[in-house]
C-alpha cells in the first residue's frame, strides 16, 4: 500500500514539474510578444496594477525562465527545485491575485492549478524521492546511521 501511494505521489510531482515547465513556457512567449510587439497584447491597462507592459514583459520572461528551470529539475526529484518551487508558485498565485481585474478567468484557473501543485510538492517528499530516485544526490536516512556489524557481534554471549 505505502509503495503504490509513494507512485501515485511520484506522479503527481512528475505532473507539477510538467506544470511549471509549460506555465513557464507560456509566460516566457506572452513576455516575448509584450516586449517586441506591445500592440498585440489583449489588456486592459486601467485594470493592471502594473500598467507599464515592457515592465510586463520582462517579468513574465524572467518569471517563465525560472518555472522552467525549477520545473526540469522537479522532474529530477531534486531538493532545491522542490523548496524552490513552493516559494515561486507562493509567488506566482499572488501575482494572480493581482491579474485578477485584467484576466478574471485565466488568473482564476491558475490559482487552482497552482493549489494544485502546492498539494503536489508539500505531500510526502520522503516517498516522491525514493520512487524517482533523485539524481546525483546521496540516499536519505531517517536519522540513524546505517553501522556494519561484525558476525562477532551479533553474537550474544551465552548467560
Amino acid at each position: 500500500m505505502a509503495a503504490k501511494r509513494g507512485s501515485a505521489m511520484a506522479g503527481f510531482v512528475v505532473f507539477a514539474g510538467a506544470m511549471l515547465m509549460v506555465t513557464g513556457l507560456l509566460n516566457v512567449f506572452e513576455g516575448l510578444v509584450a516586449l517586441f510587439s506591445d500592440d498585440r497584447l489583449v489588456m486592459t491597462p486601467n485594470k493592471l496594477v502594473v500598467v507599464d507592459t515592457t515592465g510586463w514583459g520582462w517579468t513574465l520572461l524572467i518569471f517563465g525562465l525560472l518555472l522552467m528551470a525549477v520545473g526540469g529539475g522537479l522532474l529530477t526529484a531534486q531538493t532545491w527545485a522542490r523548496i524552490t518551487a513552493i516559494l515561486v508558485v507562493c509567488l506566482h498565485a499572488v501575482v494572480q491575485i493581482l491579474w485578477l481585474g485584467a484576466y478574471p478567468v485565466w488568473s482564476l484557473l491558475m490559482i487552482a492549478l497552482d493549489i494544485v501543485v502546492l498539494f503536489a510538492l508539500t505531500a510526502r517528499w520522503a516517498d516522491v524521492r525514493e520512487q524517482l530516485g533523485g539524481v546525483g544526490q546521496a540516499p536519505w536516512k531517517n536519522g540513524q546511521e546505517e553501522v556494519e556489524v561484525s558476525a562477532a557481534e551479533r553474537q550474544t554471549p551465552p548467560r
